[in-house]
């Protein structure tokens, strides 16, 4: 390891290394053990450099924002995590918008907002950054990223830079082209909007975060749902109808607010929230025939 941060050090004005730093600091569900080396990339950092300098190690390397939508083991990551949460510089053009992978939605439906265009208001309240998004094509409220994504830049996994335009994309429930190519890093995305009033674009955002703040239990640690939406059925409302809301393993708790958001309640440990997740899917499965599948990823 002491090779590769020697290795990276002609990037040093674009990264940020540590090294054994705790993934519980990187991650929504505030749960997992540290990574062997940890690096924060700044906007404009040379990933097509970085990214093979990595792989030339022969490190296993794991690329992440916000950690909004991951599970991190207790006893943390071998190889090395790439952050790209500071990567966040977003311009507008038109009705285009294009964002560097790590700008959040917020600041994308915010921006949006501000030069009075509409398309992204769902996207307000999802606690993500652009590249997580497009990766498992995000949604809520009927909108999703598949609406609004017309371009991706992305890397592959020799650093080769690369472009998916539209239908490419292959934008399914949860699904894209990146998630059958993991290796893939996103680096940028552009998204098409259109013209709209910003009062009604403004409205729908605020009814949108007071829909989140009723309904979510968003005073604690989680990665929103939990479990991907079962055809013809709801994953909440059949964990709910199990008997299961506020059922507990050790610090992990079906959320009594919302059956479908499984929270860090007391110091959850991965072990904790994993077991929780199993005795969820058995229960559901025994009661109900049906089989949930974790929208979470497991690192």
């Amino acid at each position: 390891m002491h090779e590769l941060i020697a290795a990276l050090k002609p990037y040093e004005s674009y990264i940020r290394i540590r090294e054994h730093e705790p993934m519980s600091h990187h991650t929504t569900f505030r749960i997992g053990g540290p990574a062997d080396l940890f690096l924060d990339c700044a906007s404009g950092a040379p990933l097509e450099e970085i990214i093979p300098c990595i792989r030339k190690a022969g490190v296993p390397l794991y690329v992440i924002g916000r950690g909004s939508n991951l599970l991190v083991r207790d006893e943390g990551v071998r190889g090395a995590v790439l952050c790209t949460a500071e990567m966040h510089e977003i311009t507008v053009k038109g009705s285009v918008i294009r964002a560097e992978a790590g700008a959040s939605l917020f600041s994308l439906a915010s921006t949006a907002l501000r030069y009075e265009l509409t398309g992204a208001e769902f996207a307000a309240g999802i606690p993500g950054t652009l590249g997580g998004a497009v990766f498992m094509n995000a949604g809520a409220y009927g909108g999703q990223m598949a609406d609004i994504i017309v371009r991706t830049e992305y890397l592959d996994e020799t650093g080769k830079p690369g472009v998916v335009e539209g239908a490419a994309h292959g934008f399914g429930y949860r699904e894209s082209i990146f998630k059958a190519h993991p290796d893939w890093t996103i680096v940028a995305s552009e998204l098409r909007l259109a013209p709209g009033d910003p009062a009604d674009i403004r409205e729908h955002m605020q009814d949108y975060a007071q829909r989140r703040r009723d309904k979510q239990p968003l005073e604690y640690p989680s990665a929103g749902s939990t479990f991907k939406r079962p055809e013809g059925h709801f994953a909440g409302k059949l964990i709910q109808d199990s008997g299961l809301m506020g059922y507990r393993v050790g610090g992990a708790q079906v959320s009594e607010k919302h059956a479908g958001f499984l929270i860090n309640r007391d110091g959850a440990t991965c072990a904790d929230m994993l077991a929780l997740i199993e005795h969820v899917q058995n229960t559901v499965k025994k009661n109900f025939g049906v089989e949930l599948h974790c929208e979470v990823r497991l690192l």
